[in-house]
């Protein structure tokens, strides 16, 4: 497969731990273990996206130079989460020989929050039983869903979404070696969407990307999303008391961009605060309380449009009761 045809995820991500951006702490107390050429066993946590897969395998290429690879053992546990791997492929690496040159090998179990309950209690074992030649990497969305041993196993890195320059950096940077004209609020549109997320952040870039010039129109066409704006007219209409008007508004998110019920009251719960709607604190209050009350109500079961046109017709009685 040729450069060309890569995927951006994998063409331009960080390769080494200087290369990686928004993690200082992170990056920081890692670039020490390398110095020592020596690690615990590592947990790494924190939302998808955030670079953490990422620093495992750049950690190993500093550990170990460019043939990194062969003495790492990458799993994905959500794949492969059953007692059978840990007793098989995970403890046949472990008990190997290292090479001369290499002080230990490393276990890299992605997702890890994904295995079972009974294959996190095999893995407990065998990190103990082969610390002096294998170190385990874990890396968790969800960290509650490991179980206290194996925390207790390993030291704790915790990894944060990455910030709005560092997003909006880093694709204007792709942007420029791949020749790709776009829109700077295009590049914003896709931080608001990604919300911190630099994997989906560049798979909605390439997607948008594809279209030719990069659009905040492209960018919510190719997520099948609503512009703001329009969720915020059709929120303001029905504020206002025009019910109907709003209504109306709500059919045509829906039928034009293909939105879910609850598409729709994700996005307007993130409408609700942001800055652009000017509504006093109280009414966010309670429109957030009633938004709340209807997403569980979808999530149990009921009609979508019907709850989201009580949503719509109580947001109409909020404002006539407002303005009186």
């Amino acid at each position: 497969m040729s450069e060309a045809e890569l995927l951006w995820v994998e063409k331009y991500r960080p390769r080494t731990l200087s290369e990686v951006v928004n993690q200082k702490e992170v990056v920081e107390r890692l670039k020490l273990f390398v110095k020592e050429r020596n690690i615990p066993h590592l947990l790494f946590a924190g939302p998808p996206g955030t670079g953490k897969t990422t620093v495992a395998h750049a950690l190993a290429h500093d550990l170990y130079g460019e043939d990194y690879a062969m003495h790492m053992l990458e799993l994905n546990a959500s794949d492969e989460r059953g007692i059978d791997t840990i007793r098989n492929k995970v403890k046949e690496f472990a008990r190997s020989r290292t090479a001369p040159h290499v002080p230990f090998k490393i276990v890299l179990l992605d997702e890890s929050d994904n295995m079972t309950s009974d294959a996190q209690q095999a893995l407990r074992r065998l990190m103990e039983l082969y610390t002096g030649s294998t170190r385990f990497i874990l890396i968790a969305n969800y960290p509650s869903k490991i179980i206290d041993p194996l925390q207790s196993r390993c030291a704790f890195f915790r990894f944060v979404a990455l910030s709005k320059e560092d997003v909006v950096g880093r694709l204007s940077y792709i942007a420029e070696r791949e020749g790709v004209r776009y829109e700077e609020e295009a590049l914003d549109a896709i931080y608001e969407i990604s919300e911190g997320d630099m994997r989906k952040a560049i798979n909605v870039f390439q997607a948008a990307a594809s279209l030719g010039r990069v659009t905040v129109d492209s960018v919510y066409r190719v997520v099948g999303l609503a512009k703001p704006r329009e969720v915020r007219e059709m929120i303001e209409s029905a504020l206002s008391g025009n019910f109907e008007e709003a209504r109306n508004a709500l059919r045509k998110l829906m039928i034009e961009y293909g939105l879910s019920g609850e598409d729709v009251v994700k996005q307007i719960h993130r409408e609700v605060f942001s800055s652009d709607l000017k509504i006093p604190e109280e009414q966010r209050v309670l429109i957030a309380d009633y938004i709340g009350e209807i997403h569980f109500r979808m999530v149990e079961g009921s009609d979508e449009e019907i709850q989201l046109s009580a949503l719509l017709a109580w947001l109409s009685l909020l404002g006539k009761r407002a303005r009186r």
